[in-house]
């Protein structure tokens, strides 16, 4: 009988220190999602703690960032990341070919490695193609330089 007390005193103790301390808390820790939608205009700890439950149960702040919707900022530039290294790495000689011509199945496999939305990837075909010697600069140019130079050229687009 007195351990449920206990734990009910405690609890209620912790709700008073969390409101207390919530009027001090930065609204922008919950990042972007329905959370934030939710509880928007509510700076407490209590309604924060609530935001970044409701988008993990939810997920809608993966895709919120995703899509550009749910108060989240959609990343503006094509992405990069380890399989686009591999992927140059393995298919220099046949990506070459393909930006070279400005079309192909190598640099659109390279176009969605990085993501590049469809309304995007004729245009970023045809920057590669007119910038073929700012990625391929030289007989010696590395794999990852050639990366580089195409995350160059994509920020452009």
């Amino acid at each position: 009988m007195k351990k449920p007390v206990v734990v009910t005193f405690a609890v209620l103790l912790m709700m008073i220190v969390l409101v207390g301390v919530g009027w001090a808390a930065d609204p922008k820790n919950t990042g972007c999602g329905l959370g934030s939608i939710a509880w928007e205009g509510q700076n407490g700890l209590m309604s924060q703690t609530l935001a970044a439950t409701t988008n993990g149960i939810f997920g809608t702040q993966t895709f919120g960032i995703t899509s550009g919707t749910s108060n989240c900022e959609q990343y503006k530039s094509f992405t990069y990341n380890e399989k686009v290294d591999t992927f140059v790495a393995e298919n220099m000689d046949n990506l070459a070919r393909d930006i070279a011509r400005g079309q192909g199945e190598y640099v659109n496999t390279l176009a969605v490695l990085m993501e590049v939305p469809d309304v995007k990837k004729a245009s970023f075909r045809s920057q590669l193609q007119a910038h073929f010697s700012d990625i391929y600069t030289s007989d010696k140019v590395t794999h990852s330089e050639v990366v580089q130079n195409i995350l160059v050229v994509a920020e452009a687009i």
